[in-house]
């Protein structure tokens, strides 16, 4: 099954120029382990950092540009997707509305999304319910019912490895549950065959 990432940010630079990853990144990372440890599970991470320009372009001239048209495509076809971001002005990064933004309203219908949102305070957690869930909810994705928000003081914390361990199982339920996301095309009845079906005995 192909399990989708997507975070605003990607790594950030170390003052000692090594590469380390962003809280938002790291909650990304840590959660879809997780979900790997319930189920066989192909991860993909698409960072918008990345796709910044193309995203912009693409919500002024309609058109998406090569590499935001390949995120896309990874989203709209996974089996499942989590969606990370940090708290800004006490709901979602701009960044990452834009990029569900230039999504077709109807490509997540059904897809099971885990929310969750970094923050440096406590009292931001419940951009979860306020704001992510709501979203995801509007694009018709089924949200599972527990979402994971990290503060700074949550890092080596029994109660974030409770959390993630939890959404990471209901996540990894519902994927299971929804193998490829096929759907049936519904039967197409003629309308002179339903007027005929109305108009007999039985159909009275």
């Amino acid at each position: 099954m192909k399990l989708v990432v997507v975070v605003p940010e990607a790594r950030l630079d170390a003052a000692a120029g090594l590469s380390v990853p962003s809280s938002t990144r790291l909650l990304g990372d840590r959660l879809a382990t997780a979900v790997g440890r319930e189920a066989a599970v192909e991860v993909e991470v698409v960072e918008l950092r990345d796709l910044a320009v193309e995203i912009a372009h693409n919500l002024t001239n309609g058109f998406p540009g090569r590499r935001l048209a390949a995120a896309i495509d990874s989203v709209t076809s996974a089996d499942g997707l989590i969606v990370v971001t940090p708290v800004f002005s006490a709901s979602y990064s701009g960044l990452f509305k834009s990029f569900f933004d230039v999504i077709e309203k109807d490509a997540l219908a059904g897809l099971p999304v885990l929310i969750a949102a970094t923050g440096g305070t406590t009292r931001h957690s419940l951009v979860l319910e306020h704001a992510l869930r709501p979203l995801f909810a509007h694009l018709r994705a089924v949200v599972v019912p527990t979402g994971v928000y990290a503060a700074s003081e949550d890092w080596g914390a029994p109660g974030l490895d409770g959390r993630i361990e939890r959404a990471a199982g209901e996540l990894a339920g519902l994927m299971a549950g929804r193998p490829g996301r096929e759907r049936a095309e519904p039967e197409v009845v003629p309308f002179a065959e339903q007027l005929a079906a109305l108009s007999s005995p039985s159909g009275a």
